[in-house]
């Protein structure tokens, strides 16, 4: 059974949206959405009869849902993300991480990339980790594209537009469009966080560069 991490949030959009990007950062865990605690609570504590709940390696949770459950989380403190906004301050929720929700996709992608980096190097329990989570750092291993695709794509990683991909590899503006659509077709993403993350998990350019 893969290990699992839950979303539990009432913001139907964030939730769908955070698990999107844990899907691409962590492919080797399964990650469920849940509207409320009630609902997350009925899987992990089935009625008498049922087999046990599942496991969870992580809880990503609202604030709303964190103080209303507290003495829940408090033993999971560990293992719990709290989805904040700027109006929120982190020292408000103690020892808790936090990962704001409502900075730029861009940031955002950078902030879950940091943390999942983070848990690795601190695997107790500080950061986005769990023991049976490998991290990809191989530079380039196993990916399906060329050389120059790698080149491209780490660039575009870093924040590059078309042309200066074309100015610092010395390519027409053409090929880097060529490589980016074949790119985009070998690894079926098609958006730049999705590259990204992509980029950095596959050890083509670190979470300091982009």
């Amino acid at each position: 059974m893969l290990p699992r991490i839950a979303i539990i949030d009432e913001n139907t959009l964030e939730a769908v949206g955070l698990k999107t990007m844990l899907d691409t950062i962590v492919p080797m865990v399964e990650v469920s959405v849940f509207s409320s605690f009630e609902v997350f609570q009925a899987e992990i504590l089935p009625p008498p009869g049922e087999s046990k709940g599942a496991f969870f390696v992580h809880f990503f949770v609202s604030p709303r849902i964190l103080m209303a459950n507290s003495q829940f989380f408090i033993e999971q403190q560990r293992q719990t993300i709290v989805l904040t906004s700027k109006e929120m301050s982190s020292p408000s929720l103690g020892h808790y991480i936090t990962l704001d929700t409502s900075q730029s996709e861009h940031d955002l992608v950078k902030a879950m990339l940091a943390l999942h980096k983070r848990g690795h190097a601190n695997p107790d329990g500080n950061g986005f980790h769990h023991p049976g989570l490998e991290e990809r750092n191989i530079v380039g291993a196993g990916i399906p594209i060329s050389k120059r695709e790698a080149e491209v794509l780490a660039l575009v990683a870093r924040g590059f537009i078309n042309k200066e991909i074309a100015d610092s590899l010395c390519i027409s503006l053409a090929t880097v469009i060529s490589h980016r659509k074949n790119i985009c077709e070998k690894l079926h993403l098609h958006s730049v966080s999705a590259l990204t993350i992509y980029a950095v998990t596959h050890g083509l350019v670190r979470v300091e560069e982009i």
